[in-house]
């Protein structure tokens, strides 16, 4: 599976995995089903919500490193 980096668009994670949605809301992200946050990076959404994107990025990675381990 790739990786997820602050460049990948939002968009792109939920396809990979829809089980992503929860890391995305706990992070304070509620705004996944508007269409301008469809098309924004990681890095993008993260700035105009003040978040880590480093941060979100690893928990990501390491929910979808966990589930492909399996």
């Amino acid at each position: 599976m790739p990786k997820v980096t602050v460049d990948t668009i939002i968009a792109d994670v939920l396809k990979m995995d829809r089980g992503t949605i929860p890391i995305f809301l706990n992070s304070g992200m509620h705004c996944l089903g508007c269409p301008s946050s469809q098309g924004e990076s990681i890095a993008e959404a993260c700035a105009v919500h003040g978040i880590d994107a480093e941060k979100l990025v690893k928990e990501l990675n390491d929910y979808l490193e966990k589930k492909e381990n399996k």
